[in-house]
C-alpha cells in the first residue's frame, strides 16, 4: 500500500494553509458540550492506545522469540488517548469536541502507578471507549496486569446492563474496537491501524513502530514512545470520526465539524507538543488527494 511522507523535518514548518473546503470553512466550531441527558450512557469519547514491553520475568525462558507473547507477559509502558465531548445535536446525531491529546501520568512512573492513575481517570466520567485491536490486546492487557499489581476496575466490569457494556462485543457503543467492527467482526479480512489510515488520508505511524518500543525504552527514550503511542490514537480517533458518520451517529455536517475541531486542537498544540503539530500537517499533506470532508448529500438518487 502506498504510505504517505514521514513527519516533517524539523525546525518545526509554518502551518500549511487548510485545503479549500467551502463546508469545513464555513462550519462553526463544535459549542462546548450542553449537560448531557441523564439517560445516555456515555458523554465522551475515549479513543485509546497502549505500548508495552515484554516482561523479562515472566516470559518462560523457552518462550519463541518470533511469538508474541501472552497479554499478562507484556508490561505496560505507556497509557495514551485522545478525549472529546460528545455532543448531542437535533434528531439525536452527534458530533465531537476534543479535549485533550495526550499520555497518562510521567515518563517516569511505574506501571502500578500508571494503571492505578488511569482507572481513576476511566471512572470519572462516563467514556464511550475506542480501541484498534482493543478487545484482543489492550484492554485484556490493561486488566491481567491490574489484576496482578491489585488495582481494581469496577466501572468496567459494573457498568451497563446484562445485556450492554464494555465486555460486550457487540455493544459498540461501549467499546468499540474499530479493527473488529471493520471487519464486520472477523467476517472480512482485518486491517492494520496504518492501512485503514492510509485509505482515508491520515498519516499513519509518521515512520515509526511497535517493534522499535523495547529498544526505546531500553535508550530512554520513554517521551519519544509517549508520542508515538499519542500519534496513533489520533489516527484511530480520526477513523472513528468517519466510521461514525458510515454508522449515522454523526451527520455530514457533524462530521466536518468534528474534524475541523481536531484540526484547531493540534494547531494550537504544537508549540507545547510538537510531534501534534508534526502529525496535523503531515494529515494535510497526505490528504491532498483524499478528502478531510465527507461528500455533501446528493439527495434522493437511488440506483434503479
Amino acid at each position: 500500500m502506498q504510505t504517505c511522507p514521514a513527519s516533517a523535518p524539523d525546525p518545526e514548518p509554518a502551518p500549511t494553509p487548510r485545503p479549500a473546503s467551502t463546508r469545513v470553512a464555513d462550519a462553526a466550531r463544535p459549542v462546548r458540550p450542553r449537560p448531557v441527558d441523564g439517560a445516555a450512557p456515555h458523554d465522551a469519547l475515549l479513543a485509546l492506545d497502549i505500548e508495552t514491553v515484554p516482561d523479562a520475568a515472566l516470559v518462560p525462558p523457552d518462550w519463541p522469540p518470533d511469538r508474541f507473547p501472552k497479554n499478562a507477559w507484556h508490561r505496560i509502558v505507556a497509557i495514551s488517548f485522545v478525549t472529546a465531548d460528545i455532543l448531542r445535536e437535533p434528531g439525536g446525531r452527534e458530533s465531537y469536541a476534543v479535549t485533550a491529546c495526550r499520555s497518562g501520568g510521567e515518563g517516569d512512573w511505574d506501571e502500578a502507578r500508571l494503571l492505578r492513575a488511569f482507572w481513576r481517570f476511566f471512572e470519572a466520567r462516563r467514556y464511550r471507549v475506542v480501541t484498534w485491536n482493543g478487545r484482543a490486546f489492550d484492554m485484556p492487557t490493561i486488566l491481567a496486569r491490574s489484576m496482578m499489581h491489585g488495582v481494581e476496575a469496577p466501572a468496567w466490569f459494573r457498568r451497563g446492563t446484562r445485556w450492554e457494556g464494555y465486555r460486550h462485543r457487540f455493544a459498540l457503543d461501549w467499546h468499540n474496537d474499530l479493527m473488529d467492527a471493520t471487519s464486520e467482526h472477523g467476517a472480512a479480512q482485518r486491517l492494520t491501524l496504518d492501512e485503514a489510515a492510509a485509505s482515508i488520508g491520515l498519516p499513519g505511524k509518521m515512520g515509526e513502530h511497535g517493534s522499535r518500543v523495547s529498544a526505546m525504552v531500553a535508550a530512554g527514550e520513554t517521551e519519544r514512545v509517549r508520542a508515538y503511542c499519542e500519534t496513533d490514537c489520533l489516527n484511530l480517533y480520526a477513523l472513528y470520526l468517519r466510521w461514525a458518520h458510515l454508522s449515522g451517529r454523526t451527520d455530514a455536517a457533524g462530521h466536518d465539524r468534528s474534524v475541523l475541531d481536531l484540526m484547531d486542537h493540534l494547531d494550537r498544540a504544537r508549540a507545547a507538543s510538537p510531534h501534534l503539530g508534526r502529525f496535523v500537517d503531515a494529515w494535510r499533506l497526505c490528504s491532498a488527494g483524499r478528502a478531510m470532508v465527507v461528500p455533501a448529500q446528493a439527495g434522493s438518487e437511488t440506483i434503479a
